[in-house]
């Protein structure tokens, strides 16, 4: 019987953390896909941030849009790379255009 709920505790805990170790995401921020047009440059800008409590970088369109040297933005992605709940993420906006 100790088996059974040692199993079921584990069973429980494992479905309230789901995806709460290791978290890589990639969104799009466009909503009609099929007509969006890339682009030749790419430009990317990244923002980091660890134990919670210190953040740094700029992961902002406009930074992304000067790293690629991009003057007519065309569409965006973000990228999330979280690990253990947040403890280190980063940010990560790509920029597309020309």
């Amino acid at each position: 019987m100790k088996v059974h709920k040692y199993l079921f505790i584990l069973f429980l805990t494992a479905v309230f953390l789901y995806g709460c170790a290791y978290v890589n995401t990639k969104t799009p921020y466009d909503t009609d896909l099929n007509r969006t047009e890339m682009g030749s440059k790419v430009g990317v800008a990244e923002a980091y941030s660890v134990f919670w409590l210190v953040a740094w970088g700029d992961a902002s369109y406009a930074a992304a849009a000067r790293n690629g040297n991009i003057t007519v933005m065309r569409h965006a992605d973000q990228e999330i790379f979280q690990v253990m709940l947040g403890l280190y993420t980063r940010w990560r906006i790509i920029v597309y255009g020309d």
